[in-house]
């Protein structure tokens, strides 16, 4: 309360001295004070005043009626102190409190529930988000608008997407300007909306985050949107982009392509080069039991677009575009944050979920998913993997985000099949090299984990 709060926050805690009480702490002319708050036979009471059935009820009622001391102090509650804010080298702390108990005790499904209760409060429109080809209603306010589509077709504006970006209200982002587009994966009739949407936004990587079928070929996840290596076709709007596959590298987690668009701009061929991170190492149920593969995978993202001077969305999707790609989201930017401020910045994940669902709906999809965001900072946090590497490997030289292609730059024609977007006009395109892998960082098994403050959301 003295470090994060301010006259006026409270916040409600398991009482240390009276096991199955609680107490109310409260800081007030720059001190904290502490009011016994009492529970007997699932009623709640402060020095034997009102009874009340919840904690909540309790607290709101002194949030009206301001209690008074003997002393004659009136003790103002303004402010709920928000208890998830943490420092990163405290989240393995943070996460044995929440872990404690089971189901529908433990302090991650509490936290978890808080979030789904608030997500029903969201009055932002979804009509745009009705159509039949969305897995899930997206919101109004955040979603990509598609541009040169036939006006005379309702609905040619239209896909599956929203900008997620940091926004004002959630000060613990101040300085980060990182920005993601979130959408579904493909259908067959949505592919070229896709790479008009890659186009339009000049988006440089993207990133998906399921395979395309899962569950032994039972269940498709996302329809494959890409060419073979080698290979090309066109897309977009009137198919005027040709779509190419130039590289293909896989590795044990995950698939790293490199694919160029082009397209006739202003009767001139423009050429640029699109990197696609594909994660494989998602299991078919509940998260992937090493957290770490999640995050060398975004510190090989994070590796590339360092060396890009044009930063764009990232494109993030898996099947539906909440669960998994909100995970993903949420983990990378926490990430920035300690990259950009160090071990000793303040991180909220359930707030950073929370600015996730206020742009598009249902971030974040399960309790399991959400506990694994928690987890992926216990590994190996204060490790190497903080800006502090960054800062090391940039003094040494030994990160080369892009590296010059085995094929050089040249400059030839197009020769692709039927390709009315380059039309045989000499092209200048340089590929990239795919970075090599990362060495692999050895895990810590995550420790023995259980609860204890918990916050009420007034």
């Amino acid at each position: 309360l003295m470090e994060q709060g301010r006259n006026g926050s409270f916040l409600v805690r398991e009482s240390q001295s009276t096991p199955g009480d609680y107490a109310l702490s409260v800081r007030q002319d720059n001190q904290v004070t502490h009011v016994m708050i009492r529970c007997k036979d699932n009623r709640y009471d402060v020095g034997g005043g009102d009874e009340f059935s919840s904690l909540k009820d309790l607290v709101e009622h002194y949030r009206r009626s301001p209690m008074v001391e003997t002393s004659g102090s009136v003790v103002h509650l303004k402010h709920p102190l928000n208890t998830t804010k943490i420092n990163p080298t405290s989240i393995d702390g943070r996460v044995k409190k929440l872990q404690e108990g089971k189901d529908q005790t433990s302090g991650f499904w509490e936290e978890f529930e808080q979030l789904q209760q608030q997500e029903c409060t969201h009055m932002f429109s979804r009509n745009e988000g009705q159509r039949p080809e969305n897995r899930m209603k997206n919101l109004d306010h955040t979603r990509i608008i598609l541009r040169g589509g036939d006006p005379n077709k309702i609905g040619s504006d239209y896909i599956n997407a929203n900008l997620i970006e940091v926004l004002p209200e959630f000060e613990i982002f101040d300085g980060i300007t990182r920005k993601y587009i979130s959408t579904q994966g493909c259908l067959n009739n949505t592919i070229d909306d896709f790479w008009q949407m890659v186009w339009q936004e000049h988006s440089r990587i993207i990133v998906m985050t399921t395979k395309e079928i899962e569950r032994g070929k039972i269940q498709t996840k996302c329809v494959r949107y890409w060419p073979e290596e080698g290979q090309s076709w066109n897309t977009g709007f009137n198919k005027e982009i040709c779509l190419s596959l130039l590289i293909e590298r896989m590795t044990p987690d995950f698939a790293i392509r490199t694919l160029r668009l082009q397209k006739i701009v202003n009767d001139e061929a423009e050429s640029r080069l699109v990197y696609h991170y594909q994660f494989l190492a998602w299991p078919d149920h509940g998260v992937p039991p090493n957290p770490g593969t999640v995050v060398n995978f975004l510190e090989e993202i994070n590796q590339l677009e360092s060396g890009m001077t044009d930063k764009r969305p990232l494109i993030v999707h898996c099947s539906a575009g909440i669960g998994r790609t909100g995970t993903f989201i949420a983990i990378d930017l926490i990430l920035c944050l300690i990259r950009k401020y160090g071990l000793q910045c303040t991180i909220d994940i359930r707030r950073t979920v929370q600015m996730l669902r206020s742009q598009r709906s249902g971030m974040v999809q399960t309790e399991a998913q959400y506990k694994f965001v928690y987890m992926s900072r216990i590994e190996d946090t204060g490790h190497e993997y903080t800006n502090i590497r960054y800062s090391a490997e940039a003094a040494s030289n030994q990160v080369i985000p892009i590296s010059p292609s085995p094929f050089g730059s040249s400059t030839r024609p197009c020769n692709h099949p039927q390709c009315e977007a380059c039309s045989s006009t000499p092209v200048v395109y340089q590929p990239q090299l795919i970075p090599p892998p990362r060495p692999k960082k050895v895990p810590r098994n995550p420790p023995c984990l259980a609860r204890g403050l918990f916050s009420l959301d007034f």
